[in-house]
């Protein structure tokens, strides 16, 4: 759609802004290589096939679990760029961010790489917030060749927002398990796809859910608020995608975005899915309401969905993640949990 502005008395088009948050990619950016590294709990679940390096030591040979979270994500985007045959030296910017404060796993991997560095907070949505920010960069011909990545550990999140693992305290049936995950995308300029070819910004969305144990109700709206403003935006229905995945509301805000949409008489149950659903088996491993975790999205994207997409089974899909913004002090507080969602569109065809 073409927009007529003015501003200080240059007139210019915009072609790319599409309602209130949506951008369509004029020259679509396309995954050049992708990677996933999980722990041994991630790979004893359904999705174990989909996953480049599974540890056994949850360690992986450090001495910290913050410190293994710094070689998961260090593993996981040398693996992306060999994917992608590219010499990490090559990369123009990385965005990356994790669950840490001052996001130091992504900090600590990429500290010795040399490549300009971008650190992002999104909390659970921070790859789709990497993935949409990087398309957006090659797409306005500001660089060729742009990584996203992210992480998470489940012994260093759960040291930071709940206890620390020696306490043994009880987790709500509500609760999500963060993954032991990190995740890494390698978009270039050219190439044979998948390709990035739309982006919606999310809005932060607070319904006054204050229950660290129940993040997947808090960040339910968030998604919800996001999907209908990329539908509506860009004039699109459900079906007009092979799969809709949020990640990751886990059981209950999975539910939540259901019952939201079923009010708007739109029924998305025949292609809607959420990563922390589809991570971990629920009847054999002992993860409540499912995964989450930046790393949880990410692992599920860079393995199963894009394996999936280069195999035939999806055309398109639309990757909506989603992060609760918090921290330990507001928690502490009593403050309530605002949710964040950005939605990226990935098609195997360059022009839809």
């Amino acid at each position: 759609m073409n927009v007529l502005k003015i501003s200080s008395g240059v007139i210019f088009l915009s072609t790319k802004h599409i309602g209130r948050q949506s951008v369509a990619m004029q020259n679509p950016p396309s995954i050049a290589g992708h990677a996933c590294v999980v722990g041994k709990k991630e790979g004893d679940g359904p999705l174990k096939d989909s996953f480049d390096f599974i540890s056994e030591d949850t360690f992986f040979g450090e001495k910290t679990w913050e410190k293994a979270e710094t070689a998961m994500q260090k593993q996981a985007f040398s693996l992306a760029c060999d994917k992608a045959s590219l010499n990490p030296s090559s990369i123009e910017y990385v965005f990356a961010g994790d669950l840490l404060n001052q996001c130091v796993a992504s900090a600590y991997s990429l500290r010795d790489s040399n490549i300009p560095f971008w650190g992002l907070y999104g909390a659970c949505s921070t790859m789709a917030e990497g993935l949409a920010l990087s398309a957006m960069l090659i797409d306005g011909a500001f660089a060729d060749r742009i990584a996203a990545v992210t992480s998470s550990h489940f012994c260093s999140a759960e040291r930071q927002f709940r206890f620390p693992l020696e306490y043994g305290g009880q987790r709500t049936p509500s609760a999500q398990w963060t993954a032991t995950a990190a995740g890494a995308l390698v978009l270039t300029a050219q190439g044979n796809g998948p390709y990035i070819t739309h982006v919606t910004t999310g809005k932060i969305c607070d319904m006054g859910v204050c229950d660290i144990n129940n993040m997947g109700a808090a960040m339910a709206m968030a998604a919800y608020d996001t999907l209908s403003a990329h539908f509506s935006d860009l004039s699109l229905e459900p079906s007009d995608y092979d799969l809709i995945v949020t990640g990751d509301l886990g059981l209950i805000g999975h539910s939540i975005v259901m019952d939201l949409f079923n009010k708007d008489k739109i029924d998305i149950s025949p292609y809607y899915n959420d990563c922390g659903l589809m991570l971990y088996d629920r009847d054999s491993q002992d993860v409540h309401a499912g995964g989450s975790g930046c790393g949880c999205s990410a692992s599920v994207l860079c393995g199963h969905l894009l394996n999936g997409m280069r195999s035939g089974r999806w055309d398109r899909i639309l990757f909506a993640a989603t992060g609760a913004l918090m921290s330990p002090v507001t928690t502490g507080q009593g403050e309530s949990i605002p949710g964040i969602c950005h939605a990226v569109s990935i098609s195997v065809n360059k022009g839809v």
